[in-house]
């Protein structure tokens, strides 16, 4: 009977640590992504020009947005 309570208690505390590695992992990442967005406008200028297009503004405002979805 106490193996089985060992058991459980075992099993609990996992649960509640997966939970909390999973949460607290997921701010981190939601955190990083706001502070070092993966493309920024400087980036989409230069794809734009390596295409051989002068964008403008709206353009990529619109890319940005869309991007951003």
């Amino acid at each position: 009977m106490e193996f089985w309570g060992s058991l459980m208690w075992f099993v609990i505390g996992g649960a509640v640590g997966a939970l909390i590695s999973f949460f607290v992992t997921r701010n981190w990442f939601q955190k990083q992504i706001k502070e070092h967005p993966p493309v920024t406008e400087k980036m989409i200028r230069a794809m734009f020009l390596q295409m051989g297009r002068k964008p403008s503004e709206a353009q990529i405002r619109q890319v940005m947005k869309s991007m951003q979805q």
